[in-house]
């Protein structure tokens, strides 16, 4: 019976998100049935937008998978935006500043220093958390702003290309390989997907996961059994803003191969709503993330031929996460209401 209902509530919100897409487009004053129509060709209509899907994926499964292990222990981390732009800040550093070093061992490198970047920075958020007790979510925003100054900073003064004068990096040579060339889809990707496999591993089949999942559950309980909440929350933290940090070095080495402003794109900020969807589940956020993919590709398709903003998608998302948290919320509702008259029929009150 629950496998039935959860299937009618997919249905419904499917159904729901379609309805208003509609709305939208007509308002956009374009043919419903042919922006459907070149939604679709942009995401099947060659080989070259189907692999997009999966380039434009990659940073969003890193990014998603950290903050699905942050909420996991309980630590509502907002700042993968800025552990995106430090560990992108840090793989053009080693990159650039190891010119010596093998391609292979520079790239290694390279990712080595933005997860531990991206943990870092997520582990202030954590440690004002754990001594001073100051909202995670706060600290984390604040931080976002730091980050992404400081690139801007970055990219005018010790990272700027000194052959140049527009505010980015110089050319960084050792790149991710491409996997089907010509189209940008490279080695990052490999590296989302064993990440995926080895998070839920973490979290599924070691002691630190269920011990991150004890605490995010219920911190108090999990005290009483001998588990350290502020160890368990400290090492989500770390792994969390590492994930994000590497999402920015493979966008970094795979992609833009320099370092510029905005280049995250806002993939932080989607983690959050991806995170969301997949219910902080590894497995969930690699197909929330590449679904979320296909809607960016779908979109852009719309808006190049018809004029369709591209923005309809964010719309669909936001709507989407309201509507499946509004459904957990309702869920919930009746049986507070059934053990509020409970009680008060025990106490004579009802």
């Amino acid at each position: 019976m629950n496998k039935k209902k959860e299937l009618v509530q997919i249905i419904f919100i499917v159904l729901f998100a379609l309805t208003v897409a509609t709305a939208l487009i007509l308002l956009s004053g374009a043919s419903p049935a042919e922006a459907y129509a070149m939604f679709f060709r942009g995401i099947f209509g060659s080989k070259a937008g189907f692999l997009e899907i999966f380039v434009k994926a990659t940073p969003l499964i890193f990014t998603g998978l950290g903050c699905a292990v942050a909420f996991r222990s309980g630590f509502f981390n907002i700042g993968a935006e800025g552990q995106f732009y430090m560990g992108a800040v840090a793989a053009t550093a080693v990159s650039l500043g190891l010119p010596g070093l093998p391609g292979v061992l520079r790239i290694v490198l390279s990712f080595v220093a933005a997860f531990a970047a991206g943990g870092m920075w997520s582990l202030i958020a954590a440690i004002v958390k754990s001594r001073f007790r100051i909202s995670e979510i706060i600290v984390t925003i604040m931080l976002n702003y730091i980050a992404i100054n400081f690139v801007g900073i970055a990219v005018r003064t010790f990272l700027m290309d000194p052959a140049g004068s527009v505010p980015q990096s110089a050319k960084i040579e050792s790149v991710l390989p491409l996997l089907l060339p010509p189209s940008r889809l490279n080695a990052g990707f490999l590296i989302a997907v064993a990440a995926v496999a080895i998070t839920w591993f973490l979290l599924e089949k070691t002691t630190l996961g269920f011990e991150i999942k004890a605490v995010g559950l219920n911190k108090q309980a999990a005290s009483c059994n001998g588990i350290s909440a502020a160890r368990s929350i400290i090492i989500a933290a770390i792994v969390s803003g590492g994930l994000a940090g590497l999402a920015g070095a493979t966008e970094v080495l795979g992609i833009q191969k320099k370092l510029l402003e905005g280049i995250s794109a806002n993939c932080g900020y989607n983690a959050v709503l991806i995170a969301l969807l997949s219910s902080n589940n590894p497995l969930g956020v690699f197909g929330a993330s590449t679904g979320f993919a296909a809607l960016q590709v779908g979109a852009n398709s719309m808006q190049r031929q018809l004029g369709i903003p591209s923005a309809i998608v964010n719309i669909l998302v936001g709507l989407a996460v309201i509507l499946i948290m509004s459904k957990d919320l309702f869920c919930r509702k009746p049986a507070v209401v059934i053990n509020k008259k409970a009680i008060l029929k025990e106490e004579g009150k009802c």
